[in-house]
């Protein structure tokens, strides 16, 4: 069946990973700033707990970042560059359940690393939790281990879920795992304003210009709708119908950028 050799090869997609001495070593220097983050906060009387937050969530978005587009560029190339991708074409298994296995893969590993940070992020608070005195507690505008954060969280995971999408389509096409790293990364930072590109669109005098920014602002993926650290970080409410619209926003770009890669990958010519 082809949901069985989707999870075969998500799995082993997921293995590699939980192997990879750099995710371990990402994870390790997460957790590493966290601590530093604890130790800066003691520096800033009463603005302690939101340091911590805000830097906390900021390194997990990094890491998470920084692992699915290393990771996300080199799935599909490194299988031609050691030439194993004929042997598993040559199996009963098809291009685009190739394809989806290894982005449901990538997506098991990203979301257990993001798991552990969020463990050790959460660990920090409560120790602060544990240590602070009543008065202190009540200056917080939001509790230390407020479960807002893990709304944080979530949107998080839709936002690398595009871009893992968008990682993985430029390793299908791109012989050079550089270029599809500069690639990934060139459309996180653009997608970071793709809302400001509309904005401007409607401000310039040109019409060229405005078509321009309006046709970028809607085809890069909207990465800054899903960053909600200041809200968090100052107690403000998340409305759940913001947060459903945002996730099915993530999945349906990232069902198109899949439907893309697939399209790309199955006009390869592998023999």
């Amino acid at each position: 069946m082809s949901a069985t050799r989707v999870q075969l090869v998500a799995w082993h997609v997921f293995k590699e990973g939980a192997r990879d001495r750099v995710l371990f070593t990402m994870v390790g220097f997460a957790v590493l700033l966290f601590g530093a983050s604890l130790l800066l906060g003691q520096l800033t009387a009463g603005q302690d707990l939101k340091i911590i937050k805000d830097l906390g969530l900021a390194v997990i978005e990094v890491s998470g970042v920084l692992m699915s587009v290393l990771i996300g560029v080199g799935l599909v190339a490194r299988e031609i560059d050691k030439r194993s991708i004929y042997g598993l074409l040559a199996r009963p298994l098809r291009r685009w359940e190739f394809i989806l296995g290894k982005y449901v893969g990538l997506l098991m590993t990203l979301a257990a690393n993001v798991a552990v940070m969020t463990v050790a992020l959460y660990a920090v608070l409560a120790w602060m939790q544990w240590t602070a005195t009543p008065a202190v507690r009540a200056s917080w505008e939001a509790p230390a281990l407020d479960p807002a954060m893990l709304v944080a969280v979530v949107l998080l995971m839709g936002e690398l879920a595009v871009l893992t999408a968008v990682a993985l389509f430029f390793s299908t096409f791109s012989s050079s795992a550089l270029w599809s790293t500069l690639f990934s990364l060139g459309v996180f930072v653009a997608g970071q304003f793709s809302g400001q590109l509309r904005e401007l669109a409607t401000a310039v005098g040109s019409r060229a210009a405005g078509a321009v920014g309006t046709a970028l602002g809607l085809i890069l993926p909207a990465f800054g709708a899903f960053d909600v650290k200041s809200q968090v970080v100052h107690g403000l409410a998340i409305p759940l119908e913001f947060v459903g619209m945002t996730m099915a926003y993530a999945a349906l770009y990232a069902a198109a950028v899949l439907t893309a890669t697939i399209a790309v990958f199955n006009r390869r010519d592998f023999q």
